[in-house]
């Protein structure tokens, strides 16, 4: 289920950066061949914000340009050793730390890009339209070199910066998580989720799957399933569903009804995948008396070729309970309308999930609510009547009905409800990197 997203590639990295600096960062051309015009501090140009250099660092800026502008590395590695002694303030040190990063960019050396980043962010100079940008790659730098807290804090800056980086949220929250700050991780990520889901986009799955992870192993399993019920908004599959439901049957322990409307539901969204799925769920409903649903469910299995033609253990079953059926289903239509069995709540329900297995989903319906009405289990029945009126197309009965469960079906009517809104993923999904 779960996988692992890298930081960003070097070589994209390089690609972005060099565009940045060449669009914001370029040397003013005062410092490269007019030093008696230099001044310090900061003057706005049409290309963006500059940064002057010292007057004795003038001669030193116009070897590390010229080198930088020839691409030869060799010299430019030579020029900015030659020329760092003579940086005496924080905008020559400014320029040290922006050609250390051109440097390393020419010779794909990411020490080199990172320290030169650095630099330039120290120095406090950095041009105000390059902030967001430089704290960004610093971070991504940072995490790659499993710094986490150091990330934390760069990709903080560049989100407060206005940073629009692909991955800057997946990076961000996942620095929380590496280091122990799981909840902040998982803030960071739910606002992502709601953010985009609020654009119109599906966001990553590793803004789910990586707090989940984290969840899980701080045995917070409340809570990881709470982020796998959110999921299901967005990754509507069957696999999503299985590994959702069947943590729910886990934990449905010795309780076979919880088990069995569980299983209901992962044939519901056809994510019963495996053939054991199919055998539970025809032992629970055999010995819930429930015939027409067992021979039905084998049926399905057997058309989705998840249960083999010939197989010893579902055909002895499903054989079994076809002739059981007898004329049960034929008698159902009278037996659910006499005064006995709409008073009896236990009967009433029963009389229900048996016109559910046989797919009489509407006719279920009155049952469940004659159970209600003479005072049955009202979290069960409730639950149930929300499943037939799913089943049966009239999605705002089974909406408010699943809005009335608070027991132990309260996150199998979450779920299903958000199967009634069908995922609700307009666009693709984000990739991860």
């Amino acid at each position: 289920m779960f996988t692992r997203f890298r930081s960003m590639p070097a070589t994209a990295m390089a690609a972005v950066l060099g565009c940045a600096l060449i669009a914001t960062a370029a040397v003013p051309a005062a410092a490269q061949d007019k030093p008696k015009k230099e001044k310090k501090g900061k003057q706005e140009e049409a290309k963006g914000t500059t940064v002057a250099v010292s007057k004795a660092f003038g001669p030193a800026v116009k070897k590390m340009q010229d080198a930088s502008n020839a691409k030869d590395s060799a010299a430019l590695a030579a020029a900015i050793a030659e020329g760092s002694p003579s940086a005496t303030t924080d905008e020559d040190r400014y320029w040290i730390g922006q050609f250390t990063l051109q440097l390393g960019i020419q010779t794909n050396d990411k020490a080199k890009q990172a320290a030169g980043l650095d630099a330039m962010l120290a120095s406090g100079k950095t041009p105000p339209e390059s902030l967001a940008t430089y704290n960004f790659f610093s971070g991504n730098f940072a995490y790659g070199d499993k710094d986490y807290a150091k990330a934390a804090e760069r990709l903080e800056a560049a989100k407060a910066g206005g940073s629009k980086e692909q991955q800057l949220d997946l990076l961000l929250m996942d620095s929380y998580i590496q280091s122990n700050q799981v909840d902040r991780g998982i803030a960071v990520a739910k606002t992502a989720i709601e953010a985009n889901r609020a654009a119109g986009q599906r966001p990553s799955d590793e803004l789910y799957v990586r707090p989940i992870k984290a969840l899980q192993a701080a045995k917070r399993n409340d809570e990881a399933l709470d982020m796998m019920t959110l999921r299901m908004r967005d990754f509507n599959q069957p696999q999503v569903w299985r590994q959702t439901l069947f943590i729910l049957l886990q934990q449905s322990g010795e309780n076979k009804e919880i088990a069995l409307d569980t299983l209901r539901l992962m044939r519901a969204t056809n994510s019963m995948l495996q053939r054991p799925e199919y055998l539970e769920y025809a032992t629970l409903a055999t010995e819930a008396a429930l015939p027409g649903e067992v021979v039905s469910l084998i049926k399905a299995g057997k058309a989705s070729n998840v249960i083999p033609q010939a197989d010893a253990r579902l055909d002895e079953i499903a054989k079994a309970q076809g002739e059981r059926i007898g004329d049960e289903e034929s008698t159902l239509t009278a037996y659910a309308a006499k005064p006995s069995t709409l008073s009896n709540p236990k009967v009433a329900g029963a009389t229900g999930d048996a016109m559910v297995g046989y797919g009489r989903y509407a006719d279920a319906v009155p049952l469940y609510k004659a159970a209600l009405a003479a005072g049955g289990d009202k979290e069960l029945w409730t639950y149930r009547m929300g499943v037939a009126q799913a089943l049966a197309g009239d999605a705002a009965g089974a909406k408010a009905s699943f809005a009335q469960v608070t027991g132990a079906r309260k996150r199998l009517a979450q779920l299903w409800t958000i199967k009634l809104d069908g995922g609700a993923a307009p666009a693709a999904a984000t990739a991860a990197g």
